[in-house]
């Protein structure tokens, strides 16, 4: 009798174990659930407020390139007077804004801009990509320019070459592209500028006149005062550029082709000139998908597309004029 109702305890014990774990098992399944979906949600929401915001800008952009537009269309319907007359007072104010920004001299009030004039700008190359650059921009009949570093492959040789050939500007950007290197003294400067021209010169029969510093002439990173360096680049009988519209390939932000287009669009109605700073590497290739669009839309507001040469307009954010 004793052992029957041993057998019974021990039985029930069991059960209520089994009945444990049934439970556990649901609450924990239960629960990781619940963690699952909150995650989830999380994540929508904060997708939600990304799109919001993508959409956001993407109408700002788009309130903008129409504007520009509609007062185009408004110039054209004017008399020969009118048009005139608020074709010199718009280029003045636009000129001295534009002046302001990149600390240039105030434009003459007897200058007209004939067109707002766009210049597509790829620093860092030549890359895998830049063929497929090269590609777009002839088929589209655009020039732009190219700020290039030092590379002595096959590859890269027949890209310098062919940058000259198709009439784009080749301009320098420095032979290794190391901080650290070229901004150590005003010497090391020399000698790496000195070795890009000099292989540019033997690749492609073209000696480079216009540069842009690496990180611009406005660099913080530079152990040399850059005003030394701007010195020795005008007694060299060169011209720097840097830029006043980025596209935004070089931030930390990844943005998608779309974003970079519209970065460029918001920017580029403020300007009657306008240097737009891209970047040639093989990681760029939202840079690549931008393009056509870019093209599109700049030629849709009546942007002149060209390559930087010596009439163009000197964008610079240490005016070349302030260092004697």
């Amino acid at each position: 009798m004793e052992e029957k109702t041993s057998n019974g305890f021990s039985e029930q014990q069991m059960r209520r174990r089994r009945i444990n774990k049934m439970k556990m098992s649901i609450l924990t399944g239960a629960g990781i659930w619940i963690i699952i979906l909150s995650v989830l949600m999380v994540a929508m929401f904060v997708k939600l407020v990304f799109l919001e915001n993508k959409l956001d800008r993407l109408e700002k952009s788009i309130l903008s390139v129409e504007q520009v537009v509609e007062e185009q269309k408004e110039k054209a319907a004017s008399s020969p007077h009118e048009e005139e007359s608020e074709s010199m007072s718009d280029n003045g104010a636009a000129g001295e804004s534009a002046a302001q920004e990149n600390g240039q001299g105030e434009n003459t009030s007897t200058e007209v801009e004939e067109s707002r004039k766009v210049y597509l700008t790829f620093d860092d190359g030549p890359s895998e990509n830049t063929s497929k650059i090269l590609d777009i921009l002839k088929e589209r009949n655009i020039k732009a320019t190219f700020f290039v570093v030092g590379f002595d492959d096959d590859a890269s040789r027949e890209l310098y070459q062919r940058i000259v050939a198709e009439g784009h500007t080749l301009g320098m950007h420095s032979y290794s592209h190391k901080y650290d290197m070229i901004y150590a003294s005003l010497d090391a400067f020399k000698e790496d500028m000195s070795q890009l021209q000099s292989y540019l010169e033997e690749v492609t029969g073209v000696t480079p006149k216009i540069m842009r510093f690496p990180g611009g002439s406005s660099n913080q990173v530079s152990n040399v005062d850059m005003k030394d360096l701007i010195h020795y680049v005008k007694g060299e009988g060169l011209t720097y550029f840097d830029w006043n519209i980025e596209s935004g390939d070089a931030t930390s932000q990844a943005y998608t082709s779309d974003e970079l287009v519209q970065n460029v669009m918001t920017e580029v109605v403020k300007y009657d000139t306008s240097v737009v700073l891209m970047h040639d590497t093989s990681a760029k290739a939202a840079t690549v998908e931008a393009l056509v669009p870019m093209i599109d839309q700049l030629q849709g507001i009546g942007a002149e597309l060209l390559p930087i040469d010596d009439t163009t307009k000197l964008i610079q954010h240490i005016p070349v004029d302030s260092v004697e």
